[in-house]
């Protein structure tokens, strides 16, 4: 049986959980392809997944997997595929499970796209989440129009940075809200205004047309800075407060001024194909804080709960062969 390596944990905890393991390669289903991955990034929910803070969700069947988008290349194409072929650069997203941080995967074709040609597979991990998620948020949820006013939490993160630079791109004037000290960073990302959280609340600023949160707590406060007609999207939850967050976004999507949308995001081949053509039109670049190989995962998984990180923390797994 041939065994690839992979990211593995056997109990819920902190990021020295994880450890790099052996699992046999998987084997395609008719309509599938099988990936040579390259990187995968490092997600907010893999760290709640890993912790066990969602574990009504993730149960407590061992070894659990982690990584959820990747970039790599097409290594095996089953009868009835159409489209991708062998040797193809992809990238991608798994949906509602995780595994992706590991040699191979197997994946159906209508959750890959081809990968930017104007960036290298190791920074376009960076992004596969992230963008998908950012686009949805911003396109299909808020329906973000040219001149608008769009406020950004988290604007330094894995999803904000994306947003700010689609912000702009979509004509927005982009406010960003991030830690003091990465304040020239997003706007270097094209922020017209940046302010830190430590000095600025929700009273100190707005109103919003739109309202882009990833921070995922204060969510009846920011709510209050919408301007009539305005928007706001959430894409987290307080996980220290589970129950009342989630009570709070799931009412405030039908119920008062200003309605909240909550998503997760499930990206399909469109959606990928859309943010690949924003990387390679120059409108949106990767943000990579550190690459680290696949046996470093603890160390990004460290890194990223203890905040100031400027962009996603990529995991390399194998090398980037020649385009």
């Amino acid at each position: 049986m041939t065994t690839m390596r992979a990211a593995l944990f056997d109990r819920y905890g902190p990021p020295e959980v994880l450890y790099e393991g052996r699992l046999p390669v998987p084997v395609p289903k008719p309509g599938e392809v099988l990936v040579k991955v390259h990187a995968t990034s490092v997600n907010g929910g893999e760290l709640a997944g890993r912790a066990g803070r969602v574990r009504l969700v993730t149960g407590r069947r061992f070894p659990q997997r982690t990584g959820i988008d990747f970039t790599g290349e097409v290594a095996e194409v089953t009868p009835g595929v159409r489209g991708p072929a062998v040797g193809d650069r992809v990238w991608g997203v798994l949906g509602r499970t995780m595994g992706s941080a590991a040699e191979y995967l197997a994946i159906r074709p209508d959750r890959i796209a081809r990968a930017p040609r104007t960036v290298s597979l190791t920074e376009a991990a960076s992004l596969p989440a992230g963008g998908t998620t950012g686009l949805t948020a911003l396109k299909a949820h808020a329906g973000l129009r040219p001149g608008e006013r769009l406020l950004v939490r988290g604007a330094a993160g894995g999803v904000g940075s994306v947003a700010v630079q689609l912000g702009k791109a979509l004509g927005a004037h982009v406010t960003a809200v991030a830690g003091p000290r990465l304040l020239d960073f997003v706007k270097e990302l094209g922020a017209d205004e940046a302010y830190s959280y430590t000095e600025y609340g929700p009273g100190d600023l707005g109103p919003f047309d739109v309202i882009m949160d990833t921070a995922g707590t204060d969510h009846r406060l920011w709510r209050r800075r919408l301007a009539p007609g305005g928007r706001m999207v959430a894409i987290s939850f307080d996980l220290d407060h589970i129950p009342s967050s989630l009570g709070y976004l799931l009412a405030s999507t039908v119920h008062g001024k200003g309605r909240v949308r909550f998503f997760s995001g499930d990206p399909r081949t469109a959606l990928l194909r859309e943010l690949t053509g924003y990387v390679d039109s120059g409108a949106l670049r990767p943000v990579v804080d550190t690459v680290r190989p696949l046996a470093g995962l603890a160390d990004a998984h460290r890194a990223l709960e203890s905040g100031g990180v400027r962009g996603k923390h990529v995991i390399q797994v194998a090398e980037e062969t020649a385009a």
